[in-house]
């Protein structure tokens, strides 16, 4: 059920977006022409990938001096290896992990499960050099497939707008390297004109908008009924509920905080690869090099096939002449029983399940619809086990059967197109730390009176507090804002000519946390807002220690998109005024009151 419109813009464009995922990749795009309806459309052949597929592995090897060889599909051609011995190149996958938020549980995913980065090499390069291969495919796929193509390719490059998807639980840092990652990637210039064409989207929006968009859930569309999404992927699951609050155009309201858990199809192969090691630990099998082919064969037959648990499975990784009766190995197989194989997914399973009680109470009505999607959705010993599971619970899930695996691609150009997703819900509660007036009759304040200081006013005030600008939970519109009062102090000037306040997010239980320091571990910086402030209205005013200058200002931040944007806002003669802010993810601010 498209909800598409006819493109009013004056000149063609073309939107493209990138879905990176953990291990494998996929790309969409639409050219835009005036007067007409867009086509989302995806990319179908890559090099060494002719066959159709809407994936590509998520994979690079490098060059000693940190050039890119190869990548995508012709990285796993089986012809690599042997030039990869011959050339010394260093092979890099799992790199979208790295930029995993720290705040985000990772359920005992270790630093040590993650594939190392090249040497030299950040997350943000490798990640940019991967986008720069799915640009230089994508701009191949248009000059070939469409009428034309090379002179449509030229007309619009230097004006593409970018659409990045990203898991539900990633924040502003993460987003901020993906930019930085762009601009490597020579996707836009590093100016603000380049960095406002990279848009962001999270993976369990773009996989509703697919949904909606190829009538997958249109037994569930009807107004005022919700459902919820689940996107296995890679490397995290992410689950997201919606509310559908009109159909003809269709509009949806996000009706609980969206969630991200690391239980993707590489936790199995994490779990399968620890298990392996203390397997063949006194085999003369358990070296590096037949472990990592044992593991190619797990990923590409035995994980994705699996589905009874009486039933054996077995990992081919050598010659007929290989055996080790003692560990199961004959003929060059590994037999694993299906009770071993049980134990990889169960972790996920569980997870999985668990994510979605919690989203169904959180959600502002009751859910009983659930869509699986995303790579790892075609397990089907991962579908039946959630099937049966949830199905106790009264909900039912259903796998809709339609390339799915493209859903998060093509669901980001619909984001781009159509902003369906009217209202979405505060995932953390935001706040920033400061100090507060110090009142004796507060027994807060007394516990902390060791710690007071004072202002060049001559009050006495107590640090680490905590105001609120954002609750979980809260439902919030694009147009919504959330204002933070600040009130600052100086014997200079000068010190009011710029601001730096930190935006702190909390991770803990409390509805309405006040101080900082009580569970300090569940308290974030997440990044600082900077402003120039030189026309902000100074006071000058008398203390006893001599004159200082008081300034009152809004720190005002914009949390209805997927990006965060900030501005400050002061009162000049009775008049409103504004000024940009820039956010850094990486003095002093006192909240008025």
């Amino acid at each position: 059920m498209s909800s598409l419109k006819p493109y009013t813009g004056m000149q063609r464009k073309v939107v493209i977006s990138f879905d990176v995922g953990t291990t494998f990749s996929g790309i969409g795009y639409a050219i835009l022409d005036r007067g007409e309806v867009p086509k989302i459309q995806g990319v179908t052949r890559f090099p060494g990938q002719e066959s159709g597929d809407f994936k590509i592995p998520s994979v690079l090897w490098y060059t000693q001096d940190g050039k890119v060889h190869t990548a995508g599909a012709e990285a796993l051609d089986p012809g690599m290896i042997l030039v990869a011995e011959d050339e010394d190149l260093v092979r890099t996958e799992w790199f979208k992990l790295w930029l995993r938020t720290q705040g985000l549980a990772s359920d005992g995913l270790r630093a040590a499960d993650l594939k190392p980065l090249p040497r030299g090499k950040t997350v943000i390069q490798v990640f940019g050099d991967f986008l720069a291969y799915l640009l230089d495919c994508t701009k191949k796929y248009i000059a070939d497939t469409h009428h034309n193509g090379e002179d449509l390719w030229a007309s619009v490059q230097g004006q593409i707008d970018f659409v990045l998807s990203h898991p539900n639980g990633w924040e502003g840092a993460q987003q901020s390297k993906m930019r930085q990652a762009a601009v490597h990637a020579g996707l836009v210039p590093d100016t603000p004109a380049g960095h406002a064409r990279v848009h962001f989207v999270t993976e369990g929006e773009a996989s509703i908008l697919y949904c909606l968009d190829n009538g997958l859930a249109s037994d569930a569309i009807q107004t005022g009924k919700s459902a919820m999404v689940i996107d296995a992927g890679g490397g995290t699951v992410d689950l997201s509920t919606y509310k559908f609050t009109a159909v003809n155009p269709t509009s949806v309201e996000e009706i609980a905080p969206s969630d991200c858990i690391f239980h993707g199809s590489t936790r199995i192969n994490m779990l399968a690869l620890r298990f392996l090691k203390a397997k063949l630990a006194n085999s003369k099998y358990g070296n590096d090099e037949d472990l990592s082919t044992m593991m190619d064969s797990f990923e590409k037959s035995v994980k994705p096939t699996f589905k009874d648990l009486s039933e054996r499975s077995f990992i081919k990784f050598g010659s007929r002449s290989d055996r080790d009766p003692n560990v199961g190995i004959r003929s060059g197989q590994l037999a694993l029983e299906g009770s071993d194989i049980v134990k990889f997914f169960e972790p996920s399973v569980d997870a999985i399940t668990a994510a979605v009680h919690t989203q169904r109470e959180l959600a502002s009505q009751p859910v009983s619809t659930c869509f699986l999607v995303g790579g790892f959705a075609a397990s089907p010993w991962l579908y039946n086990q959630l099937k049966t599971t949830l199905q106790l619970s009264g909900i039912t899930l259903s796998r809709p059967d339609n390339h799915t695996n493209k859903a998060v691609a093509e669901g980001a150009i619909s984001y781009f197109l159509t902003r369906t997703v009217a209202a979405r819900v505060a995932r953390l509660t935001y706040g920033t730390k400061c100090v507060i007036r110090y009142a004796p009759q507060n027994s807060d304040h007394t516990l902390r009176q060791d710690r007071i200081a004072v202002r060049p006013s001559g009050n006495l005030v107590v640090p680490d507090h905590f105001k609120v600008l954002l609750e979980r939970g809260t439902r919030m519109t694009e147009e919504d804002e959330y204002r933070c009062t600040m009130f600052r102090e100086a014997t200079e000037l000068s010190h009011l000519d710029r601001i730096s306040s930190s935006i702190t997010c909390y991770r803990g239980k409390s509805k309405s946390p006040r101080w900082a320091d009580t569970e300090p571990e569940m308290f974030a910086q997440i990044c600082t807002v900077y402003a120039d402030t030189s026309r902000v209205v100074k006071k000058k005013k008398k203390s006893p220690n001599g004159p200082y200058y008081v300034q009152e200002y809004d720190i005002v931040l914009l949390c209805g998109l997927t990006e965060l944007q900030a501005q400050i806002r002061w009162i000049e003669n009775g008049v409103e005024k504004r000024g940009e802010a820039k956010i850094v993810y990486d003095d002093d601010a006192e909240a008025a009151f």
